[in-house]
């Protein structure tokens, strides 16, 4: 997980070191850069999670340690979420995204479905240390289900 917040972290400075030679950026350059960074963490919780999802569909064996890791990713990837939403986004529509409104408007709300996916991880890496396939599975559809339940209410279809 070090690893991936250096390689995040070192690409964000690259981008800044480039942006800092150009001068400093627009508001919509700096919009553009806070989407895709929103982008980017969803990616890598969606790659983070993925091998589960296999497991659900039982197209791959189930693999304890491979739950853990996905679930301890997520949950620390998922507490990032509240902070990359931060800035409004919303007068640059030009800016391609599936962010709804009700972000910015309920951001309490927004942060409660970002702990709920938080604490569904860390409840799926608690089963998947025991080696519980059950539970595990259990577990992950719950991670499944704090997904969707911000997926359907703040980003457009």
């Amino acid at each position: 997980m070090k690893r991936l917040i250096s390689i995040g972290l070192a690409a964000a400075l690259s981008v800044a070191a480039v942006h800092a030679a150009e001068g400093p950026p627009s508001p919509e350059d700096q919009a553009k850069a806070q989407v895709e960074t929103r982008q980017g963490l969803f990616k890598v919780i969606g790659f983070s999670n993925r091998p589960v999802g296999g497991m659900l569909r039982n197209q791959t064996p189930f693999d304890a340690a491979v739950a853990q890791k996905a679930a301890e990713r997520v949950a620390e990837l998922g507490a990032i979420i509240p902070d990359v939403f931060q800035a409004d986004t919303r007068k640059f529509p030009a800016i391609k995204t599936t962010a709804l409104e009700g972000i910015w408007n309920s951001q309490a709300d927004f942060k409660v479905k970002a702990d709920d996916l938080v604490k569904a991880a860390t409840a799926m890496a608690a089963a998947a240390k025991t080696g519980d396939k059950d539970a595990t599975l259990k577990a992950a559809a719950a991670v499944g289900k704090a997904c969707g339940s911000c997926h359907d209410q703040y980003r457009a279809k």
